[in-house]
């Protein structure tokens, strides 16, 4: 039988209506060859159709949705993601990150990519100034990459990046910041330590000028984050690590806009009094320091297959 004629013999499409609506869409994925796919749109087609019901739209409120995407859309280029800034403020993308890194109980734990990590940060040596617009005030960040059995990891990869004493990303200001500034690739020591020398993290607002600005406006949340490093750790034969540390006693530590902050990841920035240190780090004495411990989950089989 050809597939021509095998189309013929299915039997008619029942008409659509509301009460079989999912049962016939549902029906119309039933061919398709990548399971994984077919089980991805019988979900969202199950629940968009349960939401639809749940709410009633109007069609003027429904197209209202697809402009408001539509513009989300409009608003990304290579420098904006307007649709990240959309999924981190529902919760999704902290919802995802969490399915996705589950870890042992002593391992650190994960937070958002968040969308300023756009473009591959500098290898730079151990105690490099990444500062290079000295907009904030000095500080040294500093810690050791372990395994979850407290063995260090040494030749970690330690990717760091922030925003300067403004609460900007260099992304955000082409022309005002120095490219790259405030971004570096670091790898650590024998003893799996790091350091380097960068300013205090200003807390900031996600960018807000777009559609998702006006949704937070319309539903009367802000739009801030906590003052933060990103970090990104690797090592061989460990799972790769996307967090962020948060600063004590920032701003909106119980209110950040996309719900990425975790207890277990804010560190005081404290003031040491230390000749010694001040000329391991090389910086004036007294200097202001925040330390990270960072530790690794060996790889499962199931992140092995995904890398």
């Amino acid at each position: 039988m050809t597939t021509e004629q095998a189309e013929q013999s299915i039997a008619p499409r029942a008409d659509f209506a509301e009460e079989s609506s999912v049962e016939i869409v549902v029906d119309s994925f039933a061919r398709t060859p990548d399971l994984r796919l077919k089980q991805l749109m019988t979900s969202l087609v199950e629940h968009v159709h349960a939401f639809v019901k749940d709410v009633e739209p109007t069609e003027e409120e429904w197209q209202r949705a697809v402009d408001f995407l539509t513009d989300v859309g409009h608003m990304c280029d290579d420098t904006r993601q307007e649709f990240v800034l959309l999924s981190d403020v529902l919760g999704v993308s902290m919802l995802v990150d969490a399915i996705n890194h589950r870890k042992s109980a002593g391992a650190t734990e994960s937070t958002v990519l968040g969308p300023f990590h756009m473009v591959d940060s500098p290898r730079r040596e151990l105690g490099a100034n990444i500062s290079l617009d000295h907009n904030g005030e000095p500080c040294v960040f500093a810690g050791q990459v372990r395994s979850s059995d407290g063995s260090p990891l040494p030749g970690a990869l330690v990717d760091v990046w922030q925003a300067n004493g403004d609460g900007y990303y260099d992304v955000q200001q082409p022309g005002v910041q120095p490219g790259l500034n405030l971004r570096g690739l670091f790898t650590a020591d024998a003893h799996g330590r790091f350091w380097l020398r960068t300013v205090v993290p200003r807390y900031y607002p996600i960018p807000d000028d777009g559609p998702v600005g006006k949704l937070l406006a319309a539903t009367d949340r802000h739009p801030n984050r906590p003052a933060h490093i990103h970090v990104i750790a690797e090592a061989d034969g460990h799972t790769p690590l996307t967090t962020h540390l948060f600063v004590e006693g920032s701003p909106y530590l119980d209110s950040d806009a996309v719900f990425g902050v975790r207890q277990s990841l804010v560190r005081p920035v404290t003031t040491v009094d230390d000749p010694l240190r001040a000329e391991e780090y090389n910086v004036a004495n007294p200097f202001r320091l925040i330390e990270f411990e960072i530790v690794l989950d060996p790889l499962t089989e199931r992140h092995s297959h995904a890398n």
